[in-house]
């Protein structure tokens, strides 16, 4: 067991053929794959930009001023950079996968006009939409300066994490009616 533990891709596959096995045990085998599986793929792909995104705001940005000044390196340079990689195409891929998952079970007009029977899940699109776009447009961008990827004078580079981090900080309020209004829209609530 510890052998596939010490390597994220085969705690992954691990993971993807435990799935298999339960699906075929204990659920409908392969049937309704296509849809179930877009839902499952969007579901994993927005854990992983939420989870992320969280951990920015939760974690990393209340903790950077704790961080002795010779340690910041290790998270400027290494695990923001990575864990921005993620998050930036986290975002994508949620944003892709809910369109086609919407498409798919023949709501995504109804949702992206606000139409009933589709607001709730519209209103959490949107929003969702909107965040994607602050990831890749105002988050990445400004964190490449602040970083060091982009060299930058030093006020330009106080700047620019000042507005990811704001962005960030927007990303994390919106995110909150985006989540509550993902799930209600299929149990009924708002």
């Amino acid at each position: 067991m510890s052998i596939i533990l010490q390597s994220l891709g085969r705690t992954v596959a691990a993971g993807i053929v435990l799935l298999v096995i339960v699906l075929f045990a204990f659920g409908t085998g392969l049937a309704h794959t296509h849809i179930i599986g877009m839902r499952w793929l969007h579901v994993m792909c927005g854990v992983m930009w939420i989870g992320l995104l969280w951990y920015f705001n939760f974690v990393q940005i209340p903790s950077m001023p704790k961080i002795p000044d010779e340690q910041k390196p290790a998270i400027s340079k290494v695990i923001a950079p990575a864990a921005l990689f993620w998050f930036r195409w986290a975002a994508l891929a949620t944003v892709v996968t809910g369109l086609l998952l919407a498409q798919a079970n023949g709501y995504l007009v109804q949702a992206l006009t606000l139409a009933d029977p589709a607001r709730t899940i519209g209103i959490g699109m949107w929003l969702a939409l909107v965040m994607a776009f602050n990831v890749w447009f105002i988050i990445w961008p400004n964190q490449k300066k602040a970083l060091g990827i982009i060299v930058v004078e030093a006020a330009e580079k106080a700047k620019a994490a000042r507005m990811a981090m704001l962005t960030s900080r927007i990303n994390t309020l919106l995110s909150i009616t985006m989540l509550y209004c993902m799930v209600a829209q299929q149990n009924g609530g708002l």
